[in-house]
Formats: C-alpha cells, structure tokens, sequence
C-alpha cells in the first residue's frame, strides 16, 4: 500500500499549504567574540543586542515532588549544591550533589494537564525535558503558567515496569500516537523510550522496535518516520582525531498510531567520489581519519549520491532489542564523526534534512578542518522524507572557532541557529568558551566573505566556575564550563501540522516561543524574548 503524506491526512485541521501562507525574516546584529575562558571567573551571557534571555526554571528550581534521587530540577539529592569551605573532593567524598543537567526541550500546547496538586490548575504551556546525567534519569516538566510552588513537576524517573529509566539526551513529541520521546545516547544500552505528556508519565521503552544506539537527537518527518541522529565516538588516535563511528537512521513505523508494533530500521548509505561503492566503516582507524572520503565529505561543492538501507524489520527479526550502531556497520552504513541533532528546514515540505557533526572536540586533533576534524554541517536533500534516494553536500565547514556543533534548530524558514558544545579542554585550547550561531541556509559558506553570525556568546556561572576548578580531582562527577543546549523554537502545536518543519517560525509572534538550556553548572533553562529597546526586521 502507498503510504501517505500524513500531514495531508485527516489527521489535521488545516492544508499543508497554509502552513506556508506568511514571509517571516529575522536579522540579527553578531556578538562580536566569544566569552574567554580564566581560571576562577565567572562569564555573563551575551547575546545580539535585539535579543534577551528571562529564567524559566534553574537547577535550584524545587520540584513539586521530589524524589529519593532528587528534590531540585538540576541537583540529585547525594550533596549539597556547592561544596563547603575546604571541602577536598576525593573518592569517598562527594563535595557536592550530581547535576542532572536538563537537555533537548520540547514545547507543547495542551489542555487539562494534571500534576502532582490534584487541586491546582497548571494552564495550558508545557516544556519538557530529559536529563543527561546524575545518579538517575527522570524526565521534567516546566509548567510555564505556574506559580513557583508548582513551577516543574518530576513527570517520571522510573518505566512502565519500575525500571529505573536512562539518562536522556533528546527529545520530541510525536503527535499520531500522542507520546513524547526521550532518547538514550548509551550506545548499547542506549535507545528510544516514549512517555505520555500528562502526570504521572506512563514510559516504556520502544528500543525492541527502534533498536540501541548512541541516539541523541530524533525528529518526525510529514510521513510519520522518525529521523535518529547518532553520536558514538570512535577510536581516537594521536594526537586526537576520532574515527568516524557514528550513524544517521530512519525509522519508518508499520503503524504510527502505535510504534510499539514496530517497523523499519533504515541506515543512510552515502556513495564515494574516491572509489567504486559507498563509504563505509573503515577498521583502520588512522587511515579513517586521513581518508580520501573524509576530505571529499568535508569539500565544498561536492554532492553525494545517498541511499536508505534497511538494517531491521520487525516482522522479520522480531522485537527483541539490538545494537543498531553494529548492524549498520555490517549493511553498509556510512560512519559520520559525531553527529548530534537533525532538523528539517521549514518550508521545502520536508525535503531537506541538515544535521550537525561535533567532530574530534580537540583543536589538536589531525584532521584539522579539511578532513572533519571540526565538523560542522551537513544537508540531504530529498524529493519527498519518504524517497530511498537523495543528495549529500557539506553546508559549513566547522574550524576550531566553530566547533562541537551540536543541537540545531530553525529560528525561521531560512535562518538556522546552531549551538557549540565544544568541551572544556578545547575552551582552554582556544581560550573561548561557548557561542550560538546563525546561519542562512541560503547562503554559501563556501565563500569565505559569507559567515555565520553569533548570536549567544555563553558565559560561565559561578557554580560551573567552581566545578572547571574541581576538575582532575579524584572521582568529581560533574562537568565543568557551561554548554549550550535544548535550543528549540515552537509554537507548541500538538498536532501533526505541528512538528518541527511543517510551519514557517514566527519567533516571537503567533505563540511561537524560543528556548535553551545553559547545561552544566546553574542548569538554567531560559526563554530568548525580544529586547525591549531594539525591534526586528519582520514582514
């Protein structure tokens, strides 16, 4: 049976073509630098002055109903916020409590929610969130109309049967079954699990039909599949390039109703310019790293022939879990150095994919920037989300000022923003921390007169501060400077008609609303709102 344009099926109120009706153009003046890295200070964030920032929940933020693994949105319940005076961490002393760090936000508009107050009205705006790291994962829920007594409820930190759930990196809401999904990037014990919105959370974990990974960033296309990015770090080799382990999937499901009865696993297949055949998993790992298809990948101009190859089907191999990352390698995959997050431009009807690539997080590493070494980004471009075939090209170029690309989102249908996350020793190698950029999908980063613009130069809080000084010390568990993470602009449309790509943004109008998360440190989420003293350009 053909499948169909689900955005064009009755399962929306609206024709697709409305959703494209408006012209909406944002311009943004560039933070000029980048916040550097000193021992012991701290950094404020900044941001184009036509852009402000408001605080809608922080680590300290308490939980309507704490848990025995923790009472606050970003600290576990093992230590106090910040160490005591004097205190020396050491294997058997945690100075201070684990930090959850809250990642990929998500946004929803949704009526007669519930929480743990069976008395309290919580409105109708959501954001939603895994956490990445502590003692245990849980899933949170901003309840954006509350008061400060019901401002986050923990929506689960345990599934269906009471096993203790994973940290979680990404996440999105996945309107035909009307679930939220979290995703897993722990390789082999990594995966999907999906959760009702409404408390408490019902999770289960979907991996028997979606498969294990190292998944971070999932978004659904038009026809119901969902797009994995995965980031598994291969083997490094001196003195610092990684091998390219990573893969990009497509889940088609047999009924997107319930994706519990399971589907296809897709792998993407990208064809070399070097060499007859695809380029594959390379068990060199040197060679990997210097190879002819990595510099031809990382090349301007050039265009990849692409294919989907199905590596598990449900009806054939049953709905036990298995290591999608290992039979992608064996069908053919090709490997990619770290992609992290994966969105569709607004507009071209689901037809152009671009993702990010984090690269080797190491201003030492090899393969400097013509080989991949600093990443950056990719666009596949297809005639329809559901073809076999489509195109591969490099969209930009990362280089050791714009690197660790990893969560990205669309602020309107051309400009794309892109956040770093470029990791602590590459800060002190390049002595800057974090920025946020904007790019033209228009444009062509080829040339070099065309550059992205930084829109967030993120600072350093003073408990990220304290943790980049504890840093080396025996057994210290939490990271050190600041990340940028969760960037996400929606207008919280639960239906179909609203997932990431089927609108044109409107940021600012309309409902439309912009997030991210300060990851590390404080955990604090923010809004990004209009400056009151500057206006935008928008038609």
């Amino acid at each position: 049976m053909k499948r169909r344009n689900l955005l064009a099926s009755k399962f929306i109120a609206l024709p697709l073509t409305l959703a494209f009706a408006n012209v909406y153009a944002i311009d943004l003046s560039p933070v000029l630098s980048a916040n550097t890295k000193a021992v012991g200070f701290a950094r404020a964030n900044s941001l184009s002055p036509e852009l402000a920032e408001i605080v809608v929940a922080r680590g300290s933020t308490p939980l309507e109903n704490p848990s025995a693994i923790a009472s606050f949105y970003g600290y576990n319940n093992n230590g106090p916020m910040l160490p005591a005076s004097g205190a020396l961490q050491s294997a058997t002393n945690d100075v201070e409590a684990s930090k959850t760090e809250p990642d990929k936000n998500t946004y929803l508009v949704l009526d007669s929610q519930h929480g743990a107050d069976s008395t309290y009205s919580y409105g109708s705006h959501f954001l939603f969130q895994g956490h990445e790291l502590g003692i245990g994962g849980y899933i949170t829920r901003i309840n954006l109309d509350a008061d400060a007594a019901h401002r986050v409820t923990l929506l689960a930190d345990k599934d269906i049967n009471g096993k203790a759930l994973p940290a979680f990196d990404g996440s999105t809401w996945y309107p035909w079954a009307r679930r939220l999904l979290f995703t897993a990037e722990g390789g082999a014990n990594g995966g999907v699990w999906q959760g009702t919105a409404d408390f408490p959370s019902v999770v289960e974990d979907i991996s028997g039909a979606l498969g294990r990974g190292g998944y971070e960033g999932i978004q659904a296309d038009s026809f119901g599949n969902l797009w994995i990015v995965e980031d598994v770090g291969g083997t490094t080799v001196a003195p610092g390039g990684r091998r390219p382990n990573s893969y990009l999937f497509r889940f088609v499901p047999k009924n997107p109703l319930d994706l519990k009865m399971g589907g296809k696993l897709q792998v993407l297949q990208v064809m070399s310019q070097a060499h007859v055949g695809a380029i594959v998993w390379n068990p060199d790992a040197a060679a990997s790293i210097l190879s002819q298809d990595e510099k031809d990948l990382h090349t301007y101009g050039k265009t990849f022939d692409t294919q989907w190859l199905t590596i598990h089907d449900t009806d054939m191999n049953g709905n036990a879990p298995f290591d999608s990352n290992a039979l992608a390698r064996v069908a053919g995959g090709t490997p990619f150095k770290r992609p992290e997050n994966g969105v569709f431009r607004p507009g071209a009807r689901f037809g152009e994919f671009y993702f990010t690539e984090t690269g080797d997080t190491n201003a030492n590493t090899q393969a400097g920037s013509a080989f991949g070494g600093f990443g950056g980004l990719f666009k596949l471009t297809q005639r329809s989300p559901a073809d076999s075939h489509g195109k591969l090209a490099l969209f930009y170029l990362g280089d050791v000022a714009h690197t660790g690309l990893d969560n990205i989102q669309f602020l309107t249908d051309d400009k794309m923003l892109a956040v770093e996350d470029a990791g602590d020793s590459l800060h002190i190698q390049r002595n800057a921390l974090d920025s946020g950029y904007m790019f033209d999908a228009r444009a062509d980063y080829g040339n070099a007169a065309n550059q992205p613009v930084r829109f967030l130069a993120q600072g350093r809080d003073a408990s990220a501060t304290i943790d980049s000084g504890l840093a080396g010390s025996p057994s210290f568990k939490n990271d050190g400077d600041n990340e940028i993470t969760g960037v996400h602009v929606s207008d919280g449309d639960a239906s179909p008609n609203g997932i990431l790509g089927a609108k044109k943004p409107r940021p600012f109008k309309d409902g439309w609303h912009v997030f991210y998360t300060q990851q590390h440190g404080d955990n604090v989420t923010y809004e990004i709102i209009r400056s009151a003293k500057h206006s935008m350009n928008d038609d």
